[in-house]
């Protein structure tokens, strides 16, 4: 027997280290170096706010009586004082401040300055916490307008830099909230042409005016408006379209003040800094916000001031400014939003120089005759125009400037004209060419060198603290083009995949343990690491001469050998895994004396270890023992076996070519050594983990690619117009009939899924129709004025219209029917057909993705978001059968799952293929890969052919009529086609009678081994004919199939039919969103063509994952040939995984696309039907989505009727305390534990299992990796030795079990301190998901029931009992107890006791009639042969105290089946010796519940 509690803890890896520290970042780990601080239980209870917030927090609503003094000693003593201490400002945002005291009590009249600062530090904190903002505006929205003017004047006012900053963060938080309608109709007054009364010039607005004059026409139009204004309106006015250019004359003063290291007015910069590239960033803010920057001269007067050439504390600032530039000289025309070409941008620069040449001919022909005179190029860079403009003084140069409209002195001193070097520096930014991104881009090599891995700021950010901006792209609702959009996400998913990169080397580094050698100093390893191994031989083999147009080798290869007789047979098949195209890294690494020793972080990891060099290679081949390319799957056997007893490994690799480029470059300016000559390991890294480089490649390739995204979604996509205008109602290739074929199971059904609309049959008679159904929908007003607009004034088109609406009326469906033809007399012949009832809000959703344009579902847990997608998947096959359509998914597990649905409907099985690793795990015999289902179609091929010669042998035609496609073609055409219409002919002229049709058929002899007689004797003429018809139609696919199979005789080499598979036959092609991203370049060299596009998971993958997708295809004449686009998910739950914090938080890169079109207010279906979870445990996550309710099968179901066995409640809140003495631990940073909650977690596991529960219907849950590996080791201490326990389904985190289920779910919480990252609803939803019939939770109840975001869910938990409460006498599956009533009302008697006995968990139940340890008197159960009845009327509620008191339950349930299992071993002997003698069941009592375990297992 093991001893009763475990006191070993899980040891982390830096594998699940590096995970949970990526979830501590999504909601703040309780890690104070960090600077992302949540406030513990321990500071909600004994800090000084707490005693303040006392005043709101324990109100239930917001109607707290008013002190103004209060809100003043929060801000003077809390906030000043502290500094506005970030532990302060979570403490007051946790407390609910805002929603509770800020903002109901704030009056525009009367609060002073001080509250509407703490509302802006609230809001503040509300960002930085990534918790919602603006929810307690909304709810009373009408003071916020003057909350916002006065912010917008406290920005102009605010001598105090660092509430100035807060009041920019401010401003930036507004303008990423622009999707909010109450957010965006404040800040778009403040960037409206109005804007233009601050440029230098009335001159310069008429020149833009000139080229675009409906700006013109709108101005005069602003202008009059204004007029109208009273004195009041116009002050206002005044100051809204004149803030933007103060606020940037404040900005200046500031940077050209500061002094060294001036902290306050960096930070402050800094931030402004960003706010500029947040505004040019965006078309609605840059439209006329960018003439003002330019107007301004912003990046100018950056450039030349003192702070930015500051090495050490403007590196972040210059890096900034670089941004800006980049963005206010964009490739897009700001008012039309047209994306620039090449060539545009080239004539847009050329009309610029042209125009400076004639001003300089005209007005400075002795000084600038040679600029005048030069060809364009020779001046269309800085050095030569810098050349031409030093000729003219001082007085010229204004001169010049003033002709060219620009200003001419400072912005902060109009009297003061700029100095000689800023006048020279704004006409070059205003001429010089620029730098094109994309032959940046294609000179950045794709590997990460060891500068880009750690000296990087953004990839060195260990945990964004939210204090500083970064110079990263944002992840924005909206883009300036698709340049745009892929060059952010090229960036962001560049840096996040070398700060994953880092950390996998850091990680082997630190294993192979490198130290100096004690007699030369060389580098030696006393270590070893799975992933990474000493180099033993490194050769370069070639370097490739470049290319035509080209600069850099074309390529450059090398061989790398190393040692791998310390790995075990395992770690050594990893090693052999490797494969051709998979990513490696070189590393140099040469140890100091200091290198032995633990690395504490004082001092860079770089330095520590002496990594000098970190370089990519891809793998080329597998070298053999014989020097020669080796493939473990097609080499010789006998070569094998050498090559796998040798101890060593060799892979031919290929160098980056750009970086073997700069690294040859480098050392002939410094004389250095080839770099390529000291590496010493070779390192690896988990393949699904290592797939950067060719993503990175796809998006460089679309970056230079003409790029078409359809144009019904182009301007969606990028965030733009109407967000409605991608929906099929506003387009006008709406589908107005479709065949629905198996969505309906009846006509009640139809009906049912239109509510509101009127069922009309098409030929009248509604009780004739049957399905399937056919259903012609009513053309939509909007369509049909769309559809109209150009034919305004037409007479006939009015005709039309009128005859249309006359034949059906808006709320009127037509439906027909039709037979479904009987296809053969095989089994195989009879299509699947769907058995789902689908809702209203499916079928919507069904009838939305069958027609062309974006639809976007919305599926919370249980809704049925498969079941939706197959069928329209289906629909669309049947509908369009000539169209393509791609399925995309984030994971393998849901790739499959849509995919085995798919098979069991009416689908051909070889139009199916699905793509890339994963297919092995199919359900299912038949393969779906490309090689498989090549393999499958040449099968296929001879099984038909052996079907062509027994169809010949049956007509007795002589023949090799089977040898080939072929020859079977000729057989279909001159044999089998005849006969059947010479059928035909006698069949009409003898009046279709049965006999003319038994007698006539002359196919009865191939289908003589039909499972059923073709023609029995009560067969009907109609019958007859309709069996005759369905063997043709046999026979017709028969030979259809052979056509399609008979390119497979031409192409001999499997590669050619596998893509000719690919691309002519696959009807419905499944792929992940990896694959798609890797084969891409594949892809659009073969002409992949595809037509829609369905993606599961949508919100799980990211961005420019999803975006790669709709583009593997080349488009046609010009157009993407892409009709629909279907993206289903649930962006309530979690989003695609970052790791980097900053990446995910500042990038925003964990937005995915079907985030920001929610964002957007695209369309969304939402189901709004769930048949996971019971519905009392649905009620849990309900309040997330707006009216989520429940199937029919949650109640008709037997499984959802019955209580669960041996508890009282199917789900609880279970409060664990501290358990010897502690709650939450970490062996590591991020690496989480709570042994209390493993232990009280696996005790209830065992409790089950001995109660008869499957262990495949149990799945443990806790939201961090250090509580996963604990609970995997107590219960393999627990469980391993003892048969009767097993393993559950699954012990794993929250995160990787999102979209899976499980019939039982014990869900481990593990913090005590503070609430981590649970505190993101989105995380608590799938937590709380992801259980069918039970759901227990364990965790502080302390912590967690004072959380404002978990509230809703929390209330209801604690509703009942905090005590696991159980119900002995009760085996699985054998109860009769309801669920329902009863339960319920002891829980809330439970529930109002506790509240009012202060006591924890609750009142005892009244029929809990005694308390002792468990397994012994309490423990009491029937007799098995008792049965249901007597089990009912003797079971008892019990009451589990604390973990020891479960654990002793449990034990004394495992020493009672020990003692029966002793009985049944001695009664069994006995039997043998007594043969007549019976032996007599255990009494009933504490044993009867033991004894009835071991019956059942």
């Amino acid at each position: 027997m093991p001893p009763k509690h475990s006191t070993k803890k899980a040891q982390p890896s830096d594998k699940d280290a590096t995970e949970d520290q990526a979830q501590a970042h999504t909601q703040g780990s309780n890690a104070p170096q960090t600077g992302s601080h949540r406030p513990t239980v321990k500071d909600m209870q004994t800090d000084s706010v707490a005693t303040l917030a006392g005043a709101w927090s324990n109100s239930e609503s917001a109607a707290t009586e008013y002190d103004v003094q209060l809100i003043e000693r929060v801000y003077n003593d809390e906030l000043v004082k502290n500094d506005y201490s970030v532990a302060k400002l979570a403490l007051l945002e946790v407390s609910q401040y805002l929603e509770k005291y800020l903002w109901p009590h704030y009056d525009p009249s009367q609060s002073s300055t001080i509250h509407v600062l703490s509302i802006v530090l609230m809001v503040n904190e509300k960002f930085r916490s990534r918790v919602g903002a603006w929810n307690a505006f909304e709810e009373s929205p009408e003071n916020f307008s003057a909350l916002c003017e006065q912010v917008l004047r406290l920005c102009l006012q605010e001598t105090d830099l660092k509430l100035k900053r807060y009041l920019i963060v401010f401003m930036i938080n507004c303008f990423q909230s622009l999707e909010n309608p109450l957010i965006r109709s404040e800040c778009m007054r403040l960037v409206s042409l109005s804007t233009w009364h601050s440029l230098v010039s009335a001159a310069k607005r008429e020149v833009e005016f000139k080229e675009y004059p409906q700006l013109l026409k709108f101005w005069k139009h602003l202008e009059k408006k204004f007029d109208a204004y009273d004195e009041k309106q116009k002050e206002k006015a005044v100051f809204e379209r004149t803030w933007l250019s103060e606020m940037m004359k404040g900005f200046v003063q500031i940077l050209e003040g500061i002094e060294q290291d001036e902290e306050e007015k960096i930070a402050y910069c800094e931030r402004f800094m960003e706010f500029l590239i947040d505004l040019e960033a965006q078309l609605p803010t840059r439209r006329y916000f960018n003439t003002l920057v330019e107007d301004h001269q912003i990046v100018a007067i950056c450039k030349l001031s003192k702070f930015t050439s500051n090495k050490q504390s403007g590196v972040l600032f210059s890096q900034l400014l670089d941004i800006l530039a980049f963005y206010t000289g964009f490739e897009i025309n700001g008012h039309t939003g047209l994306a620039l070409t090449k060539e545009e941008m080239t004539e847009i620069h050329a009309a610029r120089l042209s125009k400076l040449q004639r001003i300089a001919f005209a007005e400075f022909k002795e000084e600038l005759m040679d600029l005048a005179m030069s060809n364009l190029r020779a001046i269309e860079s800085r050095e030569p125009l810098l050349k031409h403009f030093e000729n003219l003084n001082q007085e010229q140069l204004i001169q010049l400037c003033h002709l060219l409209n620009i200003r001419t002195a400072k912005i902060t001193d109009p009297e003061t004209d700029h100095s000689r070097i800023m006048l020279l520096e704004v006409l070059l930014l205003q001429f010089e060419k620029r730098h094109s991104q994309i032959e940046r881009i294609n000179a950045l090599p794709l590997y990460p060198d060891e500068n880009a891995l750690f000296e990087d700021a953004a990839v060195k950010e260990e945990m964004y603290n939210a204090d500083r901006p970064l110079a990263l792209p944002k992840l924005n609702l909206q883009f300036l083009t698709l340049h745009d959009y892929l060059l952010r996400n090229f960036n962001l998913f560049r840096l996040e995949s070398n700060y994953e990169i880092r950390q996998d080397i850091e990680d082997a580094v630190r294993r192979l343990g490198p130290r100096a050698g004690a007699i030369d100093g060389a580098t030696v390893f006393s270590g070893w690491s799975r992933m990474a191994a000493p180099i033993s031989y490194f050769k370069m083999v070639e370097v490739a001469k470049p290319n035509l147009g080209e600069d850099k080798p074309s390529l450059i290869t090398a061989d790398v050998t190393f040692n791998v007789r310390k790995y075990t047979e395992a770690i050594q098949a990893e090693w052999e895994a490797i494969r051709e195209h998979d990513i490696l890294f070189l590393l140099t690494v040469e140890a100091q004396e200091e290198s032995y020793e633990h690395w504490d972080g004082k001092i860079s990891f770089r330095k520590h270890y002496g990594l000098k060099h970190v370089r990519g290679c891809q793998v080329v081949s597998v070298i053999g023992p014989n020097g020669k390319p080796f493939d473990y799957k097609k080499s010789d056997p006998k070569l094998i076996q050498d090559h796998r007893t040798g101890n060593t490994r060799t892979f031919r690799i290929a160098l980056d070519s750009n970086q073997y480029k700069i690294d040859q470059e480098a050392a002939r300016k410094s004389g250095g050594g080839d770099v390529y000559q000291t590496f010493n390991i070779v390192l690896r890294r988990q393949p699904q983990e290592n797939n950067f480089k060719p993503v990175l490649e796809t998006i460089r390739d679309l970056m230079q690619s003409d790029l078409m995204v359809p144009e019904w979604l182009h301007d969606v996509f990028l965030g733009y117009g109407n967000p409605n205008s991608a929906h099929y109602s506003q387009l006008k290739r709406q589908v107005k009939e479709i065949d629905f074929r198996d969505t309906f199971l009846d006509l009640d059904h139809l009906k049912a899924s239109f509510p509101g609309m009127k069922v009309k049959a098409k030929d009248g008679d509604e009780g004739a129709l049957t399905a399937p159904f056919v259903v012609k929908f009513p053309e939509a007003p909007e369509a049909t004025a769309s559809g109209s607009k150009k034919k305004k004034g037409s007479e006939k088109a009015k005709k039309e219209k009128t005859s249309q609406n006359q034949e059906q009326a808006q709320d009127e469906l037509i439906i027909s029917t039709y037979k479904t033809p009987n296809m053969g007399p095989y089994p195989e012949d009879v299509p699947n057909v769907n058995k789902v009832r689908f809702t209203p809000t499916q079928v919507e959703a069904i009838k939305a993705g069958t027609n062309p344009g974006l639809t976007l579902v919305v599926g919370p847990p249980g809704t049925g978001k498969t079941d939706v997608a197959v069928q329209i998947i289906a629909n669309l096959y049947n509908n369009f059968p000539k169209q393509h359509t791609l399925l995309v998914t984030h994971s393998n597990q849901a790739l499959n799952q849509l995919f085995e649905k798919i098979i069991a409907l009416d689908v051909d099985e070889r139009h199916l293929l699905r793509l890339g690793h994963g297919e092995e795990e199919l359900n299912t015999e038949l393969s779906f890969s490309k090689y498989g289902r090549v393999t499958s179609f040449l099968e296929k091929r001879v099984n038909l052919l052996a079907e062509v010669d027994r169809l010949a042998q049956s007509l007795e035609i002589g023949g090799e009529h089977g040898s080939t496609c072929e020859t079977a073609g000729y057989f279909y055409s001159y044999h089998v086609v005849p006969k059947w219409k010479d059928f035909e002919r006698k069949v009409a002229a003898n009046g279709e009678s049965r006999e003319a049709i038994v007698t006539s058929f002359p196919f009865s002899g191939f289908f003589i081994n039909a499972p059923v007689p073709l023609f029995s004797d009560c067969t009907t003429a109609e019958a007859a004919l309709d069996a005759a018809q369905g063997c043709f139609r046999h026979l017709n696919k028969l030979f259809e199939q052979l056509e399609e199979v008979s390119a497979f005789e031409l192409l001999r080499t499997s590669y050619d039919r596998a893509n000719y598979l690919l691309t002519k036959e696959a009807k419905i092609i499944a792929m992940t969103c990896t694959h798609a991203a890797l084969k891409r370049r594949e892809l659009v060299n073969l002409g992949f063509k595809y037509d829609n596009i369905v993606m599961e998971e949508a919100a799980q993958i990211l961005e420019v994952e999803t975006f790669i997708p709709m583009l593997l295809q080349d488009p046609e004449d010009g157009v993407n040939r892409l009709k629909r686009v279907i993206l289903i998910g649930d962006h309530n739950q979690l989003p695609p995984v970052v790791k980097n914090t900053a990446f995910q938080q500042y990038g925003n890169m964990e937005q995915s696309m079907f985030t920001r079109f929610v964002r957007l207010g695209v369309p969304a279906i939402e189901l709004d039907a769930q048949g996971r979870a019971r519905s009392d445990m649905a009620d849990l996550y309900k309040w997330r989505y707006k009216s989520l309710g429940d199937l029919p099968n949650v109640t008709e179901r037997q499984e959802y009727k019955f209580a669960n066995a041996g508890f009282l409640h199917d789900f609880q809140f279970v409060n664990v305390n501290n358990y010897k003495g502690q709650g939450e631990t970490a062996p590591r940073p991020h690496f989480i534990q709570n042994l209390g909650e493993a232990e009280y977690v696996v005790a209830v596991y065992q409790y089950m299992r001995l109660l008869g529960y499957p262990a495949e219907n149990i799945t443990i849950l806790t939201t961090y990796n250090g509580q996963k590996d604990l609970i995997r080791d107590v219960l393999n201490q627990r469980c391993s030795w003892n048969p009767i326990f097993g393993r559950p389904a699954a012990i794993t985190t929250v995160d990787k079990y999102q979209g899976q289920q499980n019939d039982y779910v014990l869900l481990s919480l593990v913090r005590t301190k503070a609430v981590g990252h649970v505190r993101d609803v989105r995380r608590l939803v799938v937590a709380l998901s992801r259980a069918r019939l039970g759901l227990y939770i364990f965790g502080r109840q302390k912590l967690f029931e004072n959380c404002h975001e978990l509230e809703p869910a929390f209330k209801r938990l604690l509703t009942r009992p905090t005590k696991l409460w159980l119900k002995t006498g009760e085996m699985y599956p054998n109860t009769v107890r309801i669920i329902g009533a009863e339960a319920k009302a002891d829980a809330e008697e439970e529930a109002e006791g506790s509240k009012k006995a202060g006591k924890k968990g609750g009142k005892k139940d009244k029929k809990s009639t005694k308390k002792g340890k468990a397994g012994k008197t309490d423990a009491e159960a029937t007799d098995e042969e008792a049965g249901e009845e007597g089990l009912a009327s003797t079971s008892k509620d019990y009451e589990i105290q604390d973990i020891d008191q479960m654990g002793e339950y449990v034990f004394g349930m495992m020493k009672e089946q020990q003692q029966y299992a002793i009985q049944q071993q001695q009664a069994y002997l006995q039997s043998i010796s007594e043969p007549m003698e019976t032996v007599s069941a255990p009494a009933t009592g504490a044993e009867g519940e033991g004894s009835m375990e071991v019956d059942q297992e």
